[in-house]
């Protein structure tokens, strides 16, 4: 038994009321990311995680419990782009990451986006794939790294992180080549 916060046919649902939170927590990791040492730091990669986590449980619940609806659809993939990408854009000020990493990375996102797009005005559905699942998780666990920035526990979490964007930025090239290449057998 599911409760009305749980129907399929509202916008106010569990996967829904996640993607919010995830949305919410973006200016909260910005906040820490201004505040300068190793607390700032910490604390904006706890709030990245917590809201990466949100993004696992809400794609989780939503297929399980079928409570996928149409707000849904365009909300996780924003809340999820956004996430990444305003994150990037601050390790960027913060002299972490390069912007050409980050303008690859984003520029990806906004022409698999635009594909999809493209696909469903066609009646088309180019779903999600290993390799961009995986782009996924290196890019959690670089920006992770890059927030805590210090060496914690002999761990100098700046060079993992540096380690794991040049993975991510390797895989999100990738990945985004298999989405082209799907696409054009789909599409034309």
């Amino acid at each position: 038994m599911h409760s009305s916060f749980d129907n399929k046919n509202t916008p106010v649902n569990l996967p829904n009321t996640l993607s919010v939170i995830r949305l919410i927590f973006i200016p909260v990791v910005v906040i820490f990311l201004y505040i300068p040492g190793r607390t700032g730091g910490l604390l904006a990669a706890l709030f990245f995680v917590l809201a990466s986590i949100t993004d696992l449980l809400d794609g989780f619940y939503a297929r399980r419990y079928n409570t996928v609806t149409s707000i849904g659809k365009l909300l996780d993939p924003l809340a999820d782009k956004l996430l990444i990408s305003v994150t990037l854009i601050i390790l960027i000020e913060l002299n972490r990451i390069s912007a050409l990493i980050v303008a690859l990375i984003i520029a990806r996102e906004i022409a698999i986006t635009g594909l999809r797009g493209l696909a469903v005005s066609r009646g088309k559905v180019i779903a999600a794939s290993r390799s961009g699942k995986y782009k996924t998780i290196f890019q959690i666990v670089a920006i992770t790294c890059l927030c805590l920035h210090y060496q914690y526990l002999n761990i100098d979490f700046h060079v993992v992180g540096v380690a794991f964007i040049w993975a991510a930025l390797l895989l999100t090239i990738w990945s985004g080549f298999l989405y082209f290449k799907r696409a054009k057998n789909m599409l034309l």
